[in-house]
């Protein structure tokens, strides 16, 4: 296989993510039985962050010594990055001592100039446009939970017709979700904020076939099969915090939202959560809430990830 990017949900097709899915599942399962699986000894993961995160260094981090291999962690504190390097230069660099490269940063245009200056694969871990990694987490939990047979295996074809309601911002999840639903076959019913919402030229769709808007969350939230949310203020907006939270103070995922989704409707929230703010304590932390799953998830779908761009379809 020819040197891949994974900068956007869209540079995979439906076929490749199904593979994804089943070697995420195979992955999972291996690590649930304490099987070493050593695929990637002796390749490195070069970790770059402008934004800080808890999960997304754990679970590359942690996904990355699983699959037997190492990592090197940066930030522009310790690097050239945060000095006067060149991007593309940097690229050249690190891409010639490691096999992989992870960049959580924020304008999507950093890590597309990286890429095109890299001999490895790179890998979106957030950018304030897209947020890759975890939507494909997110898919995955809801066919585990929703999408599985009886002997565990998913059906990727399940996602086909289904809902999703995105209620909250319409930042990097929201045009993720729309990239998934557009690419995978379901709807994402969308309900922000006047003056937040998604922008169909960013999110990269060809049409608004995937999508439907509201200006009701309640009424986004009704025949869902999924309600999902984040934060209203993202890493870099802290300065408009006080002003999104009188403005998105009707959007926050509440019982009665649920009650409007179908009765198997699953919760999900990308992390991390503020109870009372996007979503109520008695939805996070009830039982149609998966977000545990879905936060362990991001390490076995982006271990499945960095075999596939290193190794291709094995097994």
């Amino acid at each position: 296989m020819g040197l891949q990017h994974y900068l956007q949900f869209s540079d995979l097709g439906a076929d490749e993510y199904a593979w994804l899915f089943e070697r995420a599942a195979i992955i999972k399962k291996k690590f649930k039985a304490y099987e070493k699986y050593h695929p990637l000894a002796d390749r490195t993961l070069a970790m770059i962050f402008e934004k800080a995160s808890t999960r997304t260094r754990v679970s590359f981090e942690a996904g990355m010594y699983q699959l037997g291999g190492s990592v090197v962690h940066l930030t522009t504190g310790d690097s050239q990055l945060g000095r006067a390097e060149p991007i593309e230069d940097s690229a050249k660099v690190i891409s010639r001592m490691v096999d992989l490269v992870m960049i959580r940063t924020y304008g999507q245009d950093k890590i597309e100039r990286f890429a095109a200056h890299s001999r490895v694969p790179v890998i979106n871990g957030l950018t304030n446009e897209f947020h890759p990694c975890q939507i494909l987490a997110d898919i995955f939990t809801y066919l585990e939970h929703r999408g599985a047979d009886a002997q565990g295996r998913l059906n990727p074809d399940f996602l086909k017709d289904k809902t999703v309601a995105w209620v909250g911002d319409g930042n990097n999840m929201a045009n993720t979700w729309l990239q998934a639903a557009e690419l995978l076959g379901f709807t994402v019913h969308v309900s922000t904020p006047s003056g937040y919402e998604v922008n169909q030229t960013v999110a990269g769709l060809r049409s608004n076939d995937s999508y439907k808007v509201f200006k009701d969350p309640m009424q986004a939230c009704q025949g869902a099969d999924l309600v999902t949310t984040d934060v209203w203020t993202s890493m870099g907006y802290e300065a408009e915090n006080e002003e999104r939270k009188k403005a998105f103070a009707d959007w926050c995922v509440d019982a009665d939202m649920m009650r409007m989704a179908k009765p198997g409707a699953l919760f999900m929230h990308c992390l991390p959560a503020h109870r009372g703010e996007e979503v109520q304590a008695e939805v996070i932390d009830g039982p149609q809430s998966v977000v545990w799953d879905e936060a362990e998830n991001r390490m076995h779908v982006q271990k499945a990830l960095m075999e596939y761009l290193l190794l291709g379809k094995v097994g």
